[in-house]
């Protein structure tokens, strides 16, 4: 079990999906990452968030829980989509499930986020996942975020068109920030 941070459903336990499949980001990883989040931003009130790789959903569900006008949670695993529909369910969140790629969803979407939070398996190479982040450009609003998340050991290079904001190494995980 997995906990909600802060906002109308700090607290609240939410579920992780069987097995190892995914791989739940630490509480104090997610803590880090919402302070560094609410000081890049100025807040999540009104935001629109994008979590791809969703796992858990819990991500996405901080943001909703904290303010953001809603979340599209993607996850390619059908247990784990499962998990998230019931965490999104349970909490009355604000927030829409979508089962498939995050590939497929970047090179169909037509939306339109303020943050996108990447958590990929560690075994997606840093490639694949600079290419799905190039792939979101024409999605992102002016100012928007996009934060990954990879092993430390792994290197991550910002595609064209954004700009580095800065990162941060917790043990085995690291963050990278760009806008």
């Amino acid at each position: 079990m997995t906990r909600i941070i802060a906002g109308r459903h700090g607290g609240r336990r939410i579920a992780t999906p069987p097995g190892d499949g995914t791989r739940p980001t630490s509480d104090r990883v997610r803590e880090s990452l919402f302070a560094s989040l609410n000081s890049l931003l100025g807040g999540f009130d009104g935001l629109r968030v994008l979590d791809l790789f969703a796992g858990s959903g819990a991500l996405g569900l901080e943001c909703v829980s904290r303010g953001a006008e809603h979340a599209d949670l993607v996850e390619s695993d059908a247990r784990a989509a499962r998990t998230i529909q019931r965490n999104v369910a349970d909490l009355g969140a604000s927030a829409s499930v979508h089962r498939t790629t995050a590939q497929r969803f970047v090179a169909s979407t037509t939306g339109s986020w303020d943050l996108v939070l990447l958590d990929p398996p560690y075994a997606v190479a840093t490639a694949e996942v600079a290419a799905i982040v190039a792939g979101l450009r024409p999605s992102l609003t002016e100012d928007a975020v996009v934060v990954v998340e990879r092993a430390s050991r792994d290197e991550f290079t910002w595609p064209d068109g954004f700009d580095a904001l800065r990162d941060k190494t917790y043990g085995d995980t690291r963050l990278w920030y760009g806008r």
